[in-house]
């Protein structure tokens, strides 16, 4: 039983550790839509092809053309990634410690 709440802590971590990576690279993508600089054109397209099967299914159900041009596509997956840290990462976190039957918790 130990190892397997082990497991669930350290997929916990690891899945904490990826939702914040996303978030900066969700972070890079708009930052860098903001400012034109040719050099970093290469980088800009790196970002894309991360973001974009992520952010293309928000649109779907929110189009920019609804509120002026401007896309919250970027807002509201920070929000789903979030909620998705917040709700799943601590509750695989509380059961590996109840497992444990530690009341230490890290997230």
């Amino acid at each position: 039983m130990i190892l397997f709440a082990n497991f669930l802590a350290a997929v916990a971590r690891i899945l904490h550790i990826l939702l914040t990576l996303y978030i900066w690279v969700l972070l890079a993508r708009v930052i860098l839509s903001w400012i034109q600089v040719p050099s970093l054109y290469q980088l800009k397209v790196i970002l894309y092809k991360l973001t974009e099967p992520v952010l293309s299914p928000i649109r779907r159900f929110v189009p920019p053309y609804r509120f002026g041009g401007l896309d919250i596509s970027p807002i509201i997956a920070f929000l789903i990634i979030l909620f998705l840290d917040s709700f799943i990462v601590r509750s695989l976190s509380q059961i590996a410690y109840q497992m444990m039957g530690s009341t230490t918790r890290y997230f």
